[in-house]
This record gives C-alpha cells, structure tokens and sequence, in this order.
C-alpha cells in the first residue's frame, strides 16, 4: 500500500501536553454504566457495585516489545489493551477499564498518537471496557506504552495460579507458537527489504501467524464457554511468556508437578510450515515462543467428558504429586524436564526457543 507522500502531520508541539490530552480524550467514548467520572478530573470515578477489583499493568517498550518498521500504529494500541485484558481473563474476572500511560518523542506527530488512541478504542469497544484516564510525557529513547487494566470478579470467585492439585487435567484454548513464528517472519521479512527496499514482501501466506503477533485476542470468550460448560477452573494463567514459563508458574505456586504430552500440543498448519521453512522444531516453539495470550488452565478430572469433544479447549496433560518434576512426555515416550526457556525481560537474548 502506497503512502500518501503530501500528507500533513501536526508536531505535538502546536497542541502541548493539555491540549493533546484533550485532543485524543474526543477519541474516546465512555458506554459503560459504572463509570461515573473518566477523563479530565483528578482520578477517575467506578461503581464497583460490590465486586472484588482485579488489577493488572503491562508495558510495551519500543525495540523491546514492538518494531515500528513493521508495526501498524492502531494494531499497536490494539494490542496495548489486549495484552492487559488477557490478565484479567486469566483471573476469571471482567475487565471493566484501563489507565493509559505513554512516553513518546517530542518529534512525533499528532496524527500518529491518533491512530495508537483509535486502535485502543477499538479494543475498548471490543471488549466493552472504558479508557478512564492515564498520562503523557516525552520520551529521549523511544515510545513506551504503559497501561493499566482493572476488572472485578464476584467475591471469591477469582481464578488464581496457586490452586491446582494432583490428578487436575492441564488445558489450553487456541494453540501456540503462532505468535513467536510471525515474530520471524516479519524479522526475515525486515532484512529482505534492508538489503533490497524494491522487494515488496508477500505475507499473504503467512496472514495467520503474523495476525496473531501484531493483533492478539484476549480469551474472554473461553471464561464464557467454561461457564456454559459449567466448568470452574481450578488454576489459571495466561501464555504471554510461552507455555514452558507459565506451566512452572503454576506447578511451583501450587506445589504440584506436571505432566504434558508432545502429541497433544495443539499447533497451526501455519505455525508448521514456518517452523520447516526456518528449520526450527515446532514443539519446541509451542513450548517457548511467547505472546500467544491463549489461556493454561486446570480442571478436575471429573470434568473431563464435559470439555474432552470442543474445538477449542485441548487437553495437554495433568497436574502430578508435590514431589514430581514438571516433564514433558516426547513422542518417543521419552520424559524430558520442562524449563523456562519463554521470554525474559532482563536476559539479553529474548524468546529464542
């Protein structure tokens, strides 16, 4: 798609930090019935109505989290909000508002702060939450996008890391390692186009994968089918840092082992035809490739014949004694102890499966 190379961009200069507040504040649309009071006072003002709040923060760094060379502006708001939302659906609440902070270079313009508030309001329309307030500053060293996302759940009804016991089945919605593998692909993409900026790249073939990097969902939608299924999770976590990294979440707040089976992983036709293309081994990649924000989750055994026939839910394994390790059973029959090998914000080299 061509640029319009004539295209006017106001520098965030012209409107200040007030007036650019209350700028990308008219973006905004406040539906929700508890929210009493959202941008332009103090703090903003919720009805809980009785609720325990949940609330969560993530940030999204520039050269950390997201590459703008292959970023669209409104995905990256999108995805802001999504990647927040996901934790409080791995809580078993409802996210009900978000707080948005952002740290951006005095050189960028109006109009690009616009499409990011656009692609976050349509996150907040999708999910039926309000974006009640948050700040802006300047940034010497890239954009950072801080947000924070609140949500309630019925008193002692939220879904914790720390309460899974032995003989629990171990499920997963969705399936993983997508997201790690349109991560490669825009990256091999990228150098292509440095070496060559005459070569347009062809991502059609790889739409799905590349989706589930630039444009996540949050499984809210899974909390809503558990609960047609009458099916309380026993534990919970969302696989923003690779199946490996939250299995162990799980197993050492709830004291338990685990044990999952290779052949029961669920990956993507897409996700194995990168895999092959760039020589890697998908379990592998399905284990330690992050930001597929699908839910791990456990259930009583005895729930087993209401979720064993859905197309969404997978059943990947189950929860062993205190004393057992957390292993992996490989198509060999081979029993391979599991390790934190997703993403890690301090290790130099980052979701490398």
């Amino acid at each position: 798609m061509l640029e319009d190379k004539n295209k006017k961009f106001t520098p965030l200069s012209e409107l200040g930090e007030f007036g650019l507040i209350d700028h990308l504040s008219k973006l905004l649309t406040i539906k929700r019935e508890d929210t009493i009071r959202g941008i332009g006072d103090d703090a903003a003002i919720i009805d809980n109505r009785g609720y325990e709040t949940l609330i969560s923060k993530d940030l999204l760094t520039e050269g950390v989290h997201f590459d703008f060379f292959y970023t669209p502006l409104k995905h990256l708001g999108y995805k802001a909000i999504v990647v927040n939302i996901s934790d409080i659906a791995a809580m078993g609440g409802e996210p009900t508002h978000a707080i948005v902070g952002i740290a951006v270079s005095a050189r960028s313009s109006v109009e690009a702060l616009e499409e990011i508030y656009e692609g976050m309001q349509m996150a907040c329309s999708r999910y039926g939450i309000d974006l009640v307030g948050g700040d802006t500053t300047t940034s010497t060293s890239g954009m950072t996008i801080s947000v924070t996302a609140i949500g309630r759940v019925k008193k002692g009804e939220a879904i914790l890391r720390s309460t899974a016991k032995p003989n629990d089945l171990i499920v997963v919605t969705g399936d993983l390692g997508g997201a790690y593998c349109g991560l490669l692909v825009l990256e091999r993409e990228k150098e292509v186009f440095k070496a060559n900026p005459y070569v347009q790249p062809d991502l059609s073939p790889y739409d799905y994968v590349v989706r589930r990097l630039l444009r996540p969902e949050a499984r809210t939608d899974a909390l809503e089918q558990l609960r047609a299924l009458g099916i309380r999770p026993t534990s919970m976590i969302d696989i923003s840092d690779g199946l490996s990294s939250e299995l162990l979440h799980i197993t050492t707040k709830s004291g338990v082992g685990a044990r999952i089976y290779e052949n029961k992983l669920p990956i993507d036709q897409q996700t194995f035809k990168v895999c092959e293309e760039m020589q890697l081994n998908a379990t592998t990649v399905a284990l330690n490739g992050g930001e597929d924000y699908e839910l791990l989750f456990t259930i009583p055994l005895s729930d087993y014949e209401k979720i064993k026939n859905h197309p969404d839910f997978t059943v990947i394994g189950h929860m062993t004694e205190p004393n057992l390790p957390a292993t992996l059973v490989t198509n060999l029959n081979e029993e391979i102890p599991i390790t934190a090998q997703g993403w890690n914000s301090f290790k130099k080299q980052n979701s490398q499966p």
